[in-house]
């Protein structure tokens, strides 16, 4: 409370005390009033909660499934970095839906085009507005879902958070939430690519009960070229073609299945990360665990090693030709301690089979009665195909947000050049 003293009397005051002199007399409690003003409380602000991602590089995604458009605005990109459409349209290519038969059939372009933060070709360092608008939209597939659940959908949770949802297409629980994402990664790979040499890459490595063997694709080597050679993503034309036929048989019989999506980064930076609460696995495991339909994360041995002695486990040290401290085995996966050390960065991502099926289900109304639902719409009888470029997304994004800070904090002076490197040493020189 905030308080101020006059100079008039207030009702109640005593008589001065006649041994006080005439100066003190003046100065007694008969002529003073206390005034208490009440406090102005400032205003409080609520931020958009879940729909913001990132510290330093900070990407806020928007829209919904049926509405007029999604895509996202980044804030936080380095200025002066060459940017175009283009650089974004080759991911959200590879995203959109309608590409193969062993996806949703929405016909969309997915289109994107950028606003803002962008002038002659190269980024400003202001925000970077990119918008998608939707063209295929058939909101009177969802007449049922207004009234009753979809089985392990987002429906119900949305209305017992929100109290309201957006029925058409799922609103933000749909997976067109992600060209946001997409589109943001791509900017981050860009930086990470120009940077440091630092590439992400992602394939399909299980579809349902077609599992990749241990060891069948080479991650030193490996290419985008060779992980889009085929529908399914999955860099071993023969299981690729197995994975293919999984999809095929659930598809024509209106049902689904999950699978695992591998994401390798090479090249990252040493030093990422930080101790405790923000350790590089733990911020790559919440970013991932954020795309729609995630069930599981795998980082390095993941599960496996618990069937490992530490001997057995251990990654041992040694000096390349270059003078570089490395590791011979790799069963960290890339990071030890929560920091990246140069070494491949690999983990797995388990997508479950998709909630919108074509067969009858047993479910609720909001009026809770009981009763059977056909869903409708158009879906994706397995995720993980499209989910790769989304794993790639998100990952790059972590890494980005990431670089800037260990920047910030470890490379604002002059490193110990005994003990680190340059976060930008270029892979001819590694």
């Amino acid at each position: 409370m905030a308080s101020s003293i006059t100079s008039k009397p207030f009702l109640g005051a005593t008589k001065p005390n006649s041994s006080l002199s005439p100066d003190l007399q003046r100065l007694s409690f008969s002529s003073l009033r206390i005034s208490i003003k009440p406090r102005t409380h400032k205003k409080l602000q609520i931020q958009a909660a879940g729909s913001t991602f990132g510290n330093y590089f900070r990407v806020t995604t928007f829209g919904e499934s049926h509405g007029g458009g999604v895509g996202c605005i980044v804030d936080g990109c380095p200025p002066r970095i060459p940017l175009s459409e283009a650089d974004l349209q080759g991911d959200l290519d590879r995203r959109r839906p309608g590409q193969s038969r062993i996806t949703t059939p929405r016909k969309e372009t997915d289109t994107c085009r950028i606003y803002s933060g962008v002038s002659e070709g190269v980024t400003t360092g202001t925000p970077i507005h990119v918008l998608v608008p939707n063209t295929d939209q058939r909101g009177h597939d969802y007449k049922e879902m207004s009234i009753a659940y979809r089985p392990s959908h987002a429906d119900a949770t949305y209305d017992m958070k929100y109290g309201v949802r957006a029925v058409q297409g799922g609103g933000r629980s749909s997976a067109r939430e992600t060209i946001g994402r997409v589109a943001s990664g791509a900017i981050a790979k860009k930086i990470l690519k120009l940077f440091s040499g630092t590439e992400v890459l992602a394939y399909v490595s299980q579809v349902h009960q077609v599992v990749l063997p241990d060891g069948s694709v080479d991650h030193d080597t490996v290419t985008l070229d060779q992980i889009e050679s085929n529908i399914v993503r999955c860099p071993n034309p023969d299981y690729a073609e197995k994975m293919i036929a999984a999809i095929d048989a659930v598809r024509t019989r209106g049902n689904s299945i999950g699978g695992v999506v591998t994401c390798i980064v090479r090249n990252a930076p040493r030093g990422l990360g930080s101790p405790v609460f923000d350790k590089l696995e733990a911020e790559l495991a919440k970013a991932v665990m954020s795309l729609p339909a995630t069930k599981g994360f795998e980082f390095g041995s993941g599960f496996a090693g618990t069937f490992l002695t530490g001997s057995e486990h251990n990654d041992e040290f040694y000096t390349d030709e270059h003078g570089r401290i490395r590791t011979r085995t790799n069963r960290s996966g890339g990071i030890q301690g929560g920091i990246s050390n140069g070494e491949i960065i690999n983990m797995r991502v388990a997508f479950k089979p998709t909630a919108t099926i074509g067969k009858k289900q047993h479910t609720v109304t909001r009026e809770k009665q009981e009763i059977e639902l056909l869903a409708r719409g158009r879906h994706d009888p397995c995720v993980v195909p499209r989910a790769v470029p989304m794993v790639e997304a998100m990952v790059a994004l972590v890494l980005v947000d990431q670089l800037m800070a260990q920047y910030a904090q470890c490379n604002l002076f002059p490193i110990n050049s005994e003990l680190q490197e340059p976060l930008n040493l270029e892979p001819a020189n590694i």
